[in-house]
């Protein structure tokens, strides 16, 4: 008779480092600008940890020096939201395991 194993839950550290990579939840940009736009919102969630509002600042911002405004960004924990935007300009993703950022150019 084998032994069953019992799956312990993980502790949030151990969440932290599993989930490393960002999640794209939804998406309907370019393959080009979904990369770069990734990369802008890993950079400020990494730079401004603490601080929510100076890391979608950033990622708004960069944004529209790169592409053009208005972009808007929300970056944070536990929210709903619903937003009208331009096709082709929306970035839903999961970052640092805990984090909800939305990006949208509308």
């Amino acid at each position: 008779m084998a032994a069953t194993e019992v799956q312990q839950p993980l502790d949030r550290e151990a969440f932290l480092k599993m989930a490393k990579y960002p999640l794209i939840k939804s998406s309907d940009m370019m393959e080009e600008m979904r990369n770069e736009a990734v990369e802008m919102v890993i950079t400020a969630v990494e730079k401004y940890s603490n601080n929510y509002e100076l890391a979608a600042r950033l990622v708004k911002e960069s944004m529209d020096k790169k592409f053009g405004g208005p972009w808007h960004c929300i970056v944070g924990e536990y929210y709903g939201f619903e937003v009208t935007h331009e096709v082709k300009n929306l970035l839903y993703v999961f970052a640092a395991g805990y984090l909800a950022i939305i990006l949208w150019k509308g």
